[in-house]
């Protein structure tokens, strides 16, 4: 796993191995940021099923202002914090080892982009779109990754399902604040 394009172009991420653990694909990274390209830069950017952190890593690499990772496995945290360094993008990530509802409930932070790809089929993606909206910048995306065959609303308080990308058995789905849509 490498970082794509950006700051830390090239550079190799770790990340950690085990059946718990399932990496977004170069393949959907890549499509990700082509559909954010333009939002990216100056931005904050939320991952919040952190992992490895490669999706948040990304953001900062093409100019994120910030981004948070959030992850309640310990161990994963620590692979974040370790790409982080790798790659020297520390100095504008927040990291936190902490339940996504608990942080959720905590944080003060507004975000411009949130990053969701929760383990699959454990209802977790459902119960993070009810609360992210509220964390969201007016003008915001939320991106949610998903089997095809995990059913997801098309509203999640005022943020309406804008598009949808079919990647193989994976689904891309954005999220904008209803006023925000053309």
């Amino acid at each position: 796993m490498r970082v794509i394009t950006g700051l830390a172009k090239g550079r190799r991420l770790e990340t950690l191995e085990g059946e718990d653990v399932r990496p977004t694909t170069e393949r959907i990274k890549e499509a990700v940021f082509s559909i954010i390209q333009f939002e990216t830069e100056g931005r904050s950017f939320l991952d919040l099923f952190a992992g490895s952190g490669q999706m948040g890593i990304e953001a900062l690499s093409r100019g994120a202002e910030s981004a948070f990772f959030v992850d309640n496995s310990k161990r994963s945290l620590d692979v974040v914090k370790r790409n982080l360094k790798a790659v020297g993008l520390e100095q504008n990530a927040k990291t936190f080892a902490m339940d996504f509802r608990s942080f959720l409930v905590m944080n003060t932070q507004k975000f411009n982009i949130a990053f969701l790809d929760p383990p699959y089929r454990t209802g977790a993606l459902h119960q993070a779109l009810e609360i992210v909206p509220k964390a969201m910048k007016e003008t915001g995306v939320i991106i949610a990754e998903n089997p095809i065959d995990e059913k997801i609303l098309s509203n999640y308080g005022n943020f309406t399902l804008d598009r949808e990308y079919r990647y193989g058995k994976i689904r891309i789905s954005t999220f904008r604040h209803k006023d925000c849509i053309q």
